[in-house]
């Protein structure tokens, strides 16, 4: 009997302990504040914003809506030096906002929109 109370007991104590074990785990996909992804102007943003919102079929080329984003030696320009970004406070950029607003139907991508996020958060290089 001194047997079975002492395995039981060994049992409750092993359980608790193994129970509070716990792990964190945090990921760009679960925590879009985490610490920013290098994400390169030049290869990942322009050529999105070129096919989603500058294309033949997309809102802003010239003799639309500002920023123009159909030509890509001109995006970045368009973007930063026409007050869409914002890299201080970047969640008040104007892209981020609109993306994530009344543009979310456009970049419908949680990726895409992190990683413009990601890029004002950067600093916005034009890398």
């Amino acid at each position: 009997m001194k047997r079975l109370i002492y395995n039981l007991i060994w049992v409750l104590f092993l359980g608790l302990f193994l129970n509070s074990c716990y792990k964190d785990v945090i990921s760009p996909e679960t925590d879009p504040d985490g610490p920013p992804q290098a994400v390169s102007f030049k290869e990942e943003i322009a050529p999105l914003v070129k096919t989603k919102c500058g294309s033949d079929k997309g809102c802003h080329v010239p003799g639309d809506h500002k920023p123009y984003l159909d030509d890509l030696s001109l995006s970045y320009r368009n973007l930063v030096n026409g007050g869409f970004v914002n890299t201080l406070i970047p969640k008040e950029s104007t892209i981020y906002i609109q993306i994530n607003g009344s543009m979310a139907e456009y970049i419908p991508s949680k990726a895409d929109r992190q990683k413009i996020y990601d890029w004002i958060r950067n600093g916005a290089p034009n890398n």
